[in-house]
């Protein structure tokens, strides 16, 4: 019960958290929508991520692990279909300049805005995964 209720609330704040700098991935009907976001997303990655893995093995093993993101794009495109009120949408990024390296403007496709957020998600999920150890 313990590790379930630690993966809903890493979830939880890993979504919120994405939602929040990646404008193109955004949720509807306020604390609600993102508990039962959260909640999808837990059984997704417990249920269709391993599955997903082993299926997409041979690709992995032939892009010498490239291809892995791919799972976690797909887990995130899961949760947008099963969720209602969590949207994928085209997204601008308006730049950023961070201590002299600069990141030009750019128009992202719902696509990217998956890669992207999925990358960070991911990232989240990870570290907190690791403060919480």
């Amino acid at each position: 019960m313990k590790f379930l209720l630690r993966h809903f609330l890493i979830n939880l704040v890993s979504l919120w958290a994405t939602s929040e700098i990646i404008k193109g991935l955004y949720y509807e009907g306020g604390v609600a929508t993102l508990l039962i976001a959260a909640l999808a997303f837990t059984v997704i990655n417990l249920i269709l991520i391993p599955l997903l893995k082993i299926l997409l093995l041979p690709l992995n093993i032939l892009t010498l692990g490239f291809f892995a993101w791919i799972t976690n794009v797909l887990a995130l495109y899961a949760l947008t279909q099963v969720v209602q009120g969590i949207y994928l949408t085209p997204y601008y990024f308006p730049g950023t300049n961070l201590s002299g390296f600069t990141i030009p403007a750019m128009d992202l496709t719902t696509f990217w805005v998956a890669v992207l957020a999925s990358f960070l998600i991911g990232f989240i999920t990870h570290f907190l995964n690791w403060l919480s150890r």
